[in-house]
């Protein structure tokens, strides 16, 4: 290049001529903002996934009363999913494995929940205006628990001929002193499901931001749990799908269909959940009762191996084979 060149392109550099310099970093990015914007627009008028009103508890019990009446009851006597779920949640279950290990052990029982107490009996002990209701809580917490269980299983026995009415709550038939206080524990904790009350409950935290759906979510999961865990953790039993398969069925959620849905609260997440859902829909994980832990075995093994690929051989070498990184700079090689 001449002292003449060098000089001009010096002068270039020195002198602002506006509205932009070459490669302006506001413009580029304005221009890159404006083409994603555009293209965001055009997909979601073409391409909207439903922004379906939130399934929660209130809306669960609203809608199928008896199917929540069924799996508080099961909280209850701990005869559900959750109850029996292991670490991190509880000791009353083996957790998953892989190759015989099961990393839960590990670190125990990290988030306790207690069925019985936490999606039942400590709800139902603010319900301090109910009528009766807190002497049947402590007739309850008082019995025996082969008094417990006899209450819980002839309650449980009468729901299957129960019936819901039109103002929300439901008829058990049958013998109501073999119930105990169950039957009135039942009918006022779906009095609380269908005011929103439990939902709030079971959000509450100690932390700032309530925003730990856990308790929420193993509450919900329940719903065909104990169907579930007989057919390896996955689909119930299509005899009694209960309320959240039929509308996962509706929606065309049962995984043989792709697509978005709004996450727990506000949050999106299925963007970037979807390889980990993906293992979920093929065997064998689809039908092993390990398939959480098998998932996280296989993204762990995938994600070691996105991280390595600059060491992989063959793999390291394509951006060489396929030299895609030179149409990205090109401004430069074409200068070079």
């Amino acid at each position: 290049m001449s002292r003449a060149e060098r000089k001009r392109e010096d002068e270039q550099y020195r002198t602002w001529k506006g509205p932009y310099r070459p490669y302006d970093l506001i413009r580029e990015a304005s221009i890159a903002v404006g083409v994603v914007l555009a293209i965001v627009v055009v997909l979601t008028i073409l391409f909207s996934s439903p922004d379906d009103a939130p399934t929660t508890i209130q809306s669960w019990s609203k809608a199928a009363p008896v199917d929540f009446v069924s799996v508080a009851n099961a909280e209850l006597d701990g005869s559900s999913a959750t109850a029996g779920y292991g670490p991190p949640y509880n000791t009353n279950g083996q957790p998953q494995q892989i190759l015989g290990i099961k990393p839960a052990n590990w670190f125990g029982v990290t988030y306790p929940i207690d069925t019985a107490q936490d999606y039942v009996i400590l709800p139902l002990m603010t319900m301090t205006s109910v009528p009766g209701l807190q002497n049947a809580v402590k007739t309850y917490t008082s019995a025996s628990s082969s008094q417990q269980g006899k209450w819980t299983t002839a309650y449980d026995s009468a729901l299957a001929k129960a019936k819901a009415n039109s103002d929300g709550t439901v008829t058990v038939p049958g013998n109501s002193a073999s119930f105990g206080p169950v039957e009135t524990m039942m009918s006022s904790l779906l009095a609380d499901a269908q005011s929103g009350g439990l939902d709030g409950n079971l959000l509450t935290t100690k932390q700032f931001y309530q925003t730990d759906y856990t308790k929420i979510l193993m509450f919900l999961q329940d719903d065909n749990g104990d169907n579930a865990a007989a057919n390896g953790g996955n689909l119930p039993d299509s005899a009694n799908p209960g309320y959240f398969f039929n509308r996962a069925q509706s929606e065309n959620l049962l995984g043989d269909q792709w697509g978005m849905m709004n996450e727990t609260g506000s949050w999106p997440g299925q963007v970037w959940l979807w390889l980990y859902t993906f293992w979920y829909q093929i065997k064998p994980f689809s039908t092993s009762a390990n398939a959480d832990i098998l998932v996280m075995a296989v993204m762990g093994v995938l994600s070691l191996a996105f991280v390595l690929i600059p060491f992989i051989p063959v793999i390291n070498r394509i951006p060489r084979w396929i030299p895609i990184y030179k149409l990205i700079w090109r401004e430069h090689y074409r200068q070079a």
